[in-house]
């Protein structure tokens, strides 16, 4: 585990490009992915992938998504780099996250209080 400032960031995790089964079930890569985290494992979960989008607009839609999902959800944003700019607003607003670097994106698992 490598910490940051705004949380912990967690790692090394091999991610697969399909982070939903079809039946909108979490695969189990997503929930090895959760469990390396100190969110609740057996909370519903959502996920906003905004890696081919340039900021602000990561920032934006994560703040948005949260504003929607119900508190006991769990959501994993998909990025292409640490939100380190996303980190102080979840504090701000009641949210525990951690960050995962994976092969080939990095995943904030953010969950509330």
């Amino acid at each position: 585990m490598w910490p940051n400032m705004f949380g912990k960031t967690v790692g090394p995790f091999t991610a697969e490009p399909e982070y939903m089964a079809a039946n909108n079930q979490p695969t189990e890569r997503v929930t090895a992915l959760i469990s390396e985290t100190d969110a609740p494992d057996d909370a519903p979960t959502a996920q906003l992938d905004v890696r081919s989008l340039g900021p602000p607009k990561p920032l934006k839609q994560t703040l948005e998504r949260l504003a929607d999902l119900n508190d006991n959800t769990v959501l994993l944003q998909f990025n292409d780099r640490a939100p380190q700019h996303l980190y102080p607003k979840l504090d701000d607003r009641g949210y525990d996250f951690e960050t995962v670097e994976t092969d080939d994106t990095t995943v904030t698992v953010i969950w509330r209080r």
